[in-house]
């Protein structure tokens, strides 16, 4: 018996380490002082927030159709773990960011955490977004600020336990979360580090085009490879193999794509994608769209090829 009842106090006091561990690993909780001295520029936020894809997501679909405010929330997004509802993110007080500082933006993306403390769930992509430029994300504040407000309540997430558990995201942060900042590689050239930025940071094409475990976490060693779509279709193969990617592409085949939706095969792109080419990749400049081409040229190609799951 005290044997059994050692055991589990050894139990208790390592799952009590753990969760400290966690809490300490998180860090701050409040958002830290920023340190940008530019003044915020909500015309350039106005194209950033285009290249990270926030009005299509962030947007029910019946709105964006009837060209109506957009950043007011509800569009749903259905993963493995249940259906998430994009949050409104307008400057509404009430419902929306209004209340946010520069730094408690930076920090939403910075450390996947509200201002009020709880996680966000990574159906928000911080886990790429931590890598952008403090001053790209103020601009974006900016733009969304200089917008109309909606005072939109928002929908509950219906998630499956244990997922619904925001604590339990400590640990998975732990687990899948980098918080590195982008690096440029001096050994490569301007065009492919801004196309670098972009897939992995701000447009976080890897977000949908990489395939998760069984945890939800991005499995790295297949970057790019393609995955199952957040609206049942997929999300192909990106990387430069030739038989399951994009590896016959030219530069200006994968720009034509991001600029039109339309393929090389004759067919327009699908799903998700849509809205991400119509309300995003499309407004993007010749020179940003052919660094993401370049970047996506050089990255390692995967054999992979992506089927639609059975209902």
């Amino acid at each position: 018996m005290k044997t059994g009842y050692k055991a589990v106090l050894g139990i208790a006091a390592l799952a009590a380490v753990a969760v400290l561990g966690a809490a300490l690993w998180e860090g701050q909780w409040g958002a830290p002082a920023l340190a940008i001295t530019a003044a915020p520029d909500a015309k350039r936020g106005e194209y950033l927030i285009r290249a990270g894809g926030c009005i299509a997501c962030h947007t029910e679909e019946r709105v964006l159709k009837d060209k109506g405010p957009v950043l007011g929330g509800g569009r749903a997004l259905k993963t493995p773990f249940g259906t998430f509802h994009a949050p409104n993110i307008t400057k509404e007080p009430v419902h929306g960011i209004g209340k946010w500082s520069d730094a408690d933006f930076v920090h939403a993306f910075r450390a996947g955490r509200a201002p009020s403390g709880h996680n966000y769930f990574p159906a928000f992509p911080y886990t790429s977004f931590a890598g952008a430029d403090d001053s790209d994300l103020v601009d974006i504040k900016a733009y969304i600020f200089s917008l109309p407000a909606e005072a939109k309540p928002n929908k509950p997430h219906a998630v499956d336990f244990p997922y619904n558990i925001r604590f339990g995201l400590t640990f998975w942060k732990w687990m899948y979360f980098d918080r590195a900042r982008f690096r440029r590689d001096e050994t490569k050239s301007a065009e492919w580090n801004r196309g670098a930025y972009l897939v992995n940071h701000l447009a976080h094409c890897g977000e949908c085009h990489t395939p998760r475990d069984g945890l939800g976490g991005a499995k790295r060693a297949m970057a790019f490879a393609g995955a199952p779509d957040i609206e049942g279709g997929i999300a192909p193969n990106i990387t430069p193999d030739e038989e399951t990617g994009i590896g016959k592409w030219t530069d200006s085949n994968i720009v034509d794509v991001l600029k039109t939706g339309f393929m090389p095969d004759g067919n327009f792109v699908g799903g998700a994608m849509t809205d991400v080419v119509n309300h995003g990749t499309s407004l993007l400049t010749d020179e940003d769209l052919k660094a993401i081409a370049v970047y996506l040229k050089s990255v390692k190609p995967v054999r992979n090829k992506v089927e639609k799951k059975k209902q």
